[in-house]
Parts: C-alpha cells; structure tokens; sequence
C-alpha cells in the first residue's frame, strides 16, 4: 500500500534534483548567475549540494519501492 506514494514521492524528487543540477549547469556555463543579489559561489554550491540532496532522497524513495 505504501509503493504508491513512495514511487510518487522518488520520482518528483529525482525529476526536480535532475532540473535543478541542470539548470545551475546551464546557467554556470553561460556565465549567468545562478541567484540574483548573492555571492555566484556560494549560489552555485548551495544549488549543487540541493540538487544532489533531491537526486539522492529520490533514488532512496524509489529504492524502496
């Protein structure tokens, strides 16, 4: 009963990890920032480290499915 929702829940996770680490990619390599009125490192660290978190809290949901 409880494959449904976890299979849900890992995927919205993987997909958003998956399109955030893309976006910061994208935005990084044509040089734009990645949030406006921040530090560009500190932006694109926090970014990648976030991404990752979702990427891997999804793979752990569908895991256990």
């Amino acid at each position: 009963m409880e494959s449904g929702p976890a299979a849900f829940a890992g995927t919205a996770f993987a997909l958003f990890g998956v399109a955030l680490l893309l976006w910061t990619a994208v935005r990084l390599r044509q040089r734009q920032p990645v949030l406006d009125g921040s530090h560009p490192t500190v932006a694109a660290v926090l970014s990648t480290v976030l991404g990752t978190a979702a990427l891997v809290g999804g793979i752990w949901c569908l895991g256990s499915v």
